[in-house]
């Protein structure tokens, strides 16, 4: 009889360190698995903050005097005199014709281009060409 009491205590207890091994792994595996949310949940936080920092607005600083830009005086020479244009140049350009003019600025109006007030100024200076 005594064997038979050996070999019941021997499966208990065979299949009572197969239970510890597995529930001890299951456990091992849940506190890596909680301690890897915790890294990645500090690294959220960590990007978040970074994130909001720079969202606002930086407040604008004066750069260093030694890279203030250089101070250059005005040049001693004086410019040239500009040179008159020969008056064939103005009897080249074309002449537009006010009316036409006129149902342009129309167009632009009902397009919503010009205000009214720009219209009628505009109007009013094509009107004494006529």
């Amino acid at each position: 009889m005594r064997r038979r009491v050996g070999r019941r205590v021997l499966a208990t207890a065979a299949v009572g360190g197969a239970a510890y091994m597995v529930g001890s792994h299951a456990a091992t595996k849940a506190a890596d698995q909680q301690q890897q949310e915790m890294a990645q949940n500090a690294q959220i936080a960590d990007l978040q903050q970074q994130q909001a920092a720079a969202a606002q607005p930086q407040p604008q600083t004066a750069p260093p005097p030694q890279y203030a830009p250089p101070q250059y005086a005005p040049p001693q020479y004086a410019p040239p005199a500009p040179t008159p244009q020969p008056a064939v140049a103005e009897a080249a350009a074309p002449v537009r014709d006010p009316i036409e003019a006129l149902k342009q600025l129309g167009e632009l109006k009902a397009a919503g281009v010009l205000t009214d007030e720009e219209f009628e100024a505009k109007k009013a200076e094509l009107l004494q060409q006529i």
